[in-house]
């Protein structure tokens, strides 16, 4: 990742590095997951070491799962807690928890649908002396 003019990056610039779009980027911005960028006398968006640190926070929680509403609240208090980790990682392993109680569930939901399918795909062959 390449930092422009005094440790600056343009938009395109760190949608590149981040591998997102500038349209995610003033997404994430317009809902608050981020602060809004600093802009130079000619009012170009700019970006610094401490927003790229911020995006990498949030695209980390968009990867586990997390929703807007959760990786919003998780953006705020790493803003709130000043970027202490041992204040925002309790809560993130809680939404963690929930978030994989939910996925088994959809995975034990899918296994036993799995499983009528199979089995309705067994009788019809059956029933209708068809070959596998």
């Amino acid at each position: 990742m390449r930092l422009s003019n005094e440790d600056r990056l343009m938009i395109s610039d760190l949608a590149e590095a981040l591998g997102i779009t500038t349209r995610t980027i003033r997404l994430y911005e317009k809902l608050g997951l981020v602060e809004s960028p600093k802009r130079t006398e000619g009012r170009v968006r700019y970006y610094d070491k401490a927003d790229i640190i911020r995006f990498k926070f949030v695209l980390r929680l968009k990867t586990l799962g997390l929703s807007l509403e959760e990786m919003k609240e998780l953006a705020d208090m790493f803003d709130r807690e000043q970027k202490i980790p041992d204040k925002i990682m309790p809560r993130l392993i809680e939404l963690l928890d929930t978030h994989l109680a939910t996925i088994r569930e959809r995975v034990d939901t899918l296994q036993r649908l799995g499983k009528e399918i199979a089995a309705y795909r067994t009788r019809i062959i059956n029933q209708y002396g068809l070959e596998k």
